[in-house]
């Protein structure tokens, strides 16, 4: 059956005045001729998405509209996909309860609700609703609960939400016996919370006026806000900072890093006037996390070399580097990527050759078990848990053919449990599906790997449509776990790729730096080379093939509709970071300091500069053909803010000298990860994928 196309016979909206700002650095020009489309007060507008200037407002609602009317063909399909992928979730799902002492707590969602309920039982007793989040978000475009943390005594919930999609968290405290919140309010934290052992008081981060973590405040329950005791503050703007409690209950972690080192601080929290200690002064270059474990710590570090980690121990009272013993010796090309302790057990996740294993060690003999799967590619995931002194561990298991599955492993018996498996309620035959990982080679000779997903019965021989996706920054791996969406398209046809690019660390950390700072090219390189593989192959054929990337993924989206644009029919950039050399000479704001380790510093680094600006997307439009581009952005998105993908499209469209179309939507309800409520977020998938299809179509046309 012939799927629906674009509507192209709509006018496009009048082009975007261009008031040219011209600016040198390094003995450079850079000319940005729609600078003005970033709003002066754009920290307003994160607040209060009503603040933006009626002219700016007036443009994204026009491409909106426009958007919308090139789409209409796919309105019946969109509705399609919504049903198709709703049915494929279980509408009163629930997580698998973890035990806190007497009670278990768990989130699950009722029929038809878009938001989770935060729900207890006493052991052998009745459900208490603690959080009905669909109650909560009535009347509101935008709503998210942020973290959520019972006191000691389980008397008390500290929760945060955002109502506006700009990651500025309001914290609360339910009274669990009255179901009321208490007059403690307090606004512009980044929404995590760690309680003192009394339960008379908690620590929290705030978020300073642009929008970055950068002071952990001590709150006792009653005070006002506005007196709380600041306890530590970061004043390098390019380190981050989060919080939050050791395993043993004993410490809280404030935790700081940026792109390249890393530090830690105790607190007590048994100690109502606890003032943090140090655990090891940052030192460039070194990486470390700490775990808790009685009169010691256990650390994941990269010291000594150790790019790929090695695991340490390190004595509670003097925790310094210069004491560090250590625990597994390092392995290179099998990377550590997270560890948690137990009272008998050190539980860590590693990978080697893309592949994860989660590793059990007692910690009183040394001695060790793995568990690991079969299948060509999957994804592991340690689910953490609320208690210290157990066997227990919960892991979660899926591939792109496997709906994932929760199972319960004791660490002494060796027995796993499983908990839940995912249900597709409409159904799901996973013998239907083919998952594979191959390898592409990019130009310098790095193997790159694919995870594929497609229909036994899809024909390989180069008919078939492709959707390729990838990343590929921050060291952040893709995993090739499951998603019940993606059926979507798989069922019409389309083979599923995901290209595990350098700047992941996919391989390891090796593979991270060969795609960060003056070696970020290749991040595309290898993009382009997956692409073109796959075409060798007879997966699919060019013009056949759709790409998406979100975020620091849709700058590669960016990049590679620069660099390759005869290969694509449609390119999908979410929340795209696009503009990349100006957002990085601003320093005032919320990611750019943080951000220059990864990217270069262009403002002092003139080679950063010329490296940036050989592959900045929205600095390097061409005059050429462009395929169909559907750039999708947040109002309210702090970490790539919504002129970013408005610049970009006003100068695709003024400079292409064909193809297309391309199209700009704006979520004015919502920030960096889209719709809030779970059934809402379905058609932002659903518009995706019917643009994906009828880009394709087109280039039957």
């Amino acid at each position: 059956m012939r799927q629906p196309s674009f509507d192209l016979s709509l006018p496009t909206p009048a082009p975007v005045p261009v008031k040219p700002v011209l600016r040198q650095f390094h003995g450079l020009n850079l000319a940005d001729d729609y600078a003005w489309l970033r709003a002066d007060n754009w920290q307003d507008v994160l607040k209060d998405p009503g603040t933006l200037p009626a002219d700016l407002r007036d443009i994204l609602e026009r491409e909106n509209q426009f958007c919308d009317g090139v789409l209409k063909p796919t309105t019946a399909l969109q509705k399609t996909l919504v049903k198709e992928m709703r049915g494929r979730i279980r509408e009163d799902d629930s997580d698998v309860p973890q035990q806190d002492g007497p009670f278990e707590y768990y989130d699950r969602y009722r029929d038809g609700g878009e938001h989770e309920l935060v729900c207890r039982k006493r052991i052998g007793g009745e459900e208490e609703i603690l959080l009905d989040g669909d109650a909560l978000a009535k009347g509101k475009s935008f709503f998210e609960i942020g973290g959520s943390e019972i006191s000691p005594d389980h008397s008390l919930l500290a929760w945060s939400l955002d109502d506006r999609g700009s990651e500025y968290y309001t914290i609360r405290v339910r009274d669990l016996a009255t179901g009321t919140d208490l007059p403690d309010l307090i606004e512009e934290t980044e929404g995590e919370v760690v309680w003192s052992a009394d339960g008379k008081s908690f620590y929290y981060v705030r978020l300073d006026e642009n929008h970055r973590p950068s002071k952990v405040f001590r709150h006792h329950l009653g005070d006002d806000p506005s007196r709380d005791e600041l306890i530590f503050e970061e004043k390098d703007p390019g380190w981050f900072m989060n919080i939050w409690r050791s395993r043993s209950r004993r410490f809280a972690i404030i935790h700081l890093n940026d792109h390249d080192s890393a530090e830690a601080h105790l607190l007590d929290l048994t100690d109502p006037q606890a003032r943090p200690k140090i655990v090891n002064p940052r030192e460039r270059g070194l990486r470390y996390d700490v775990e808790h474990h009685g009169e010691r710590l256990f650390l994941r570090t990269n010291a000594d070399g150790c790019e790929d980690f090695k695991l340490v121990e390190a004595p509670l009272e003097n925790p310094a580097r210069a004491n560090w013993r250590d625990v597994l010796p390092y392995r290179p090309g099998l990377m550590i990527t997270r560890m948690s302790a137990y009272r008998d057990h050190l539980i860590r996740l590693e990978r080697e050759n893309g592949l994860p294993r989660i590793v059990v060690r007692e910690i009183a003999s040394g001695a060790e078990h793995a568990i690991a799967f079969d299948e060509e590619a999957y994804s592991l995931g340690l689910l953490g848990g609320r208690e210290f002194d157990t066997v227990s561990m919960r892991f979660a298991y899926s591939s792109m053919t496997t709906p994932e599955e929760t199972y319960d492993y004791d660490m002494v018996t060796r027995q796993r449990v499983l908990r839940k498996r995912q249900e597709i309620p409409s159904g799901h035959d996973a013998t239907r599906y083919v998952t594979r990982r191959i390898f592409a080679t990019s130009p310098d000779g790095a193997q790159v790997p694919i995870s594929l997903l497609y229909l036994k019965t899809t024909k390989l021989d180069g008919s078939a449509p492709l959707f390729i996706t990838g990343y590929g920054s921050y060291g952040h791996a893709y995993p090739a776990s499951f998603s019940a969406r993606r059926l979507s398209l798989v069922d019409r046809g389309f083979v599923y790729a995901i290209a595990h690019v350098r700047g992941g660390t996919d391989k390891g950390w090796n593979w991270y730096t060969q795609g960060k700072l003056a070696n970020k090219p290749n991040t595309f390189a290898d993009f382009i080379a997956a692409t073109r593989h796959l075409i060798a192959q007879n997966y699919t054929s060019a013009k056949q093939v759709v790409a998406s990337g979100g975020s620091a993924g849709g700058m590669l989206m960016g990049a590679i509709a620069n660099l390759a644009p005869e290969l694509y029919a449609g390119i999908i950039a979410d929340v795209p970071f696009v503009d990349v050399m100006n957002t990085m000479l601003d320093d005032t704001l919320p990611l750019t300091p943080p951000e220059w380790l990864e990217w270069g510093n262009p403002i002092l680094d003139a080679e950063a500069f010329k490296v940036m600006m050989s592959y900045s997307p929205y600095d390097n439009v061409k005059a050429q053909a462009y395929p169909a581009i559907l750039a999708l952005a947040g109002l309210t998105d702090p970490r790539v803010t919504y002129w970013e993908p408005a610049k970009w499209v006003a100068r695709l469209r003024a400079t292409m000298t064909g193809g297309g179309p391309v199209l700009l939507k704006t979520n004015m309800d919502a920030g960096h990860g889209g719709a809030s409520g779970r059934f809402d977020s379905l058609k932002d998938s659903a518009l995706e994928f019917a643009f994906a299809i009828a880009s394709i179509e087109s280039e039957k046309n």
